[in-house]
């Protein structure tokens, strides 16, 4: 059996799968990583993987949040508005002081789990997708450092400004097109780690669910402006609802696919730091409500073997070969 941890993009709701996972760390007893093979995460859900692949517990990660969080998105609310019209609404220094001061100058190659981040590259118009050494061919990312990782995929438009690393590629937020990571962890395990779709055990976490109002568009000829203020939610909607799908469609047997997304109103925003503490009691409420099903499925027993990335920052690897 392989498990695989999937967590979406959504801003300072991140707060919501940290405690949940928190919760869950707490009542299983161990580090959460341990019953995992793969971790994938988009934006929020990004530092979220990328603290566990680094050995960081669930209660260090949503303590970052409450930490960090009203630093990284901080100012006055008007000026905010006035500012995301024109230019980003944050400066990225606060986000990236907050990874800097927790991760240090560590590396993807330091991970103890198979990570897959998502970003977006605004020269070639492509998917960029961050990854361990968990496959020969992936030779180049392992040498990458944390932070850039995390600011790559998270540098949400309107939000943060484009991000270009020590490479000097101009990257974005990857919830354009994976916002919900799930498909991308499912196909990541069956093409490149060649696992039997049927041994799979997957957790979707979502930072949340609003339902999707587009109140007039449904019956009214609306135009450019109308949309301008609902398309970015039309898209994340659709983008969720299909990578769900496809996931399932991939893995075959729907009940080894278990998402956990709370409904609820319009207060959690991106970037609603005053909410933090509402949401860190959704994702305590949440986890004791879901740990009767997820556990079995989940955290019975810590994965079967560590993993071995195929290529080390000190040159050895897949089962200490060597580089290839």
């Amino acid at each position: 059996m392989r498990r695989i941890l999937s967590i979406d993009g959504g801003g300072i709701k991140g707060v919501f799968p940290a405690s949940f996972l928190a919760a869950v760390e707490d009542s299983v007893g161990r580090p959460l990583a341990d019953y995992f093979d793969l971790v994938v995460g988009t934006s929020t859900g990004g530092i979220i993987a990328l603290g566990l692949g680094l050995g960081l517990s669930a209660k260090q990660i949503l303590d970052f949040y409450i930490r960090y969080g009203p630093s990284i998105f901080c100012g006055n609310r008007l000026l905010r508005v006035m500012r995301g019209i024109g230019v980003s609404k944050y400066s990225p220094a606060p986000l990236k002081n907050a990874l800097t001061e927790t991760f240090g100058n560590r590396r993807l190659g330091e991970s103890q789990k198979r990570l897959v981040i998502p970003s977006f590259n605004l020269d070639s118009g492509e998917v960029h997708v961050w990854k361990t050494s968990h496959h020969p061919r992936l030779d180049r990312d392992y040498k990458v450092s944390v932070v850039d990782v995390a600011l790559s995929t998270a540098a949400a438009p309107t939000y943060f400004p484009t991000h270009r690393g020590a490479a000097g590629t101009p990257l974005l937020d990857d919830g354009m097109w994976a916002n919900n990571p799930v498909a991308v962890a499912v196909v990541e395990a069956i093409g490149i780690l060649g696992w039997n779709p049927a041994d799979l055990r997957v957790l979707s976490l979502g930072c949340t669910t609003t339902p999707l109002d587009v109140d007039w568009g449904r019956s009214r000829p609306v135009g450019a402006l109308y949309w301008g203020l609902k398309i970015a939610d039309v898209f994340m909607t659709a983008q969720a609802s299909s990578a769900m799908g496809m996931a399932q469609h991939l893995i075959g047997d729907r009940a080894n696919l278990v998402r956990i997304s709370p409904i609820v109103g319009k207060r959690f925003g991106l970037d609603t730091v005053k909410e933090m503490p509402s949401l860190m009691g959704l994702g305590d409420t949440e986890a004791r409500k879901a740990l009767p099903t997820i556990r079995s499925l989940f955290f019975e027993y810590p994965t079967a073997e560590p993993f071995e990335p195929c290529h080390r920052l000190e040159g050895r690897g897949c089962g200490d070969k060597g580089s290839r």
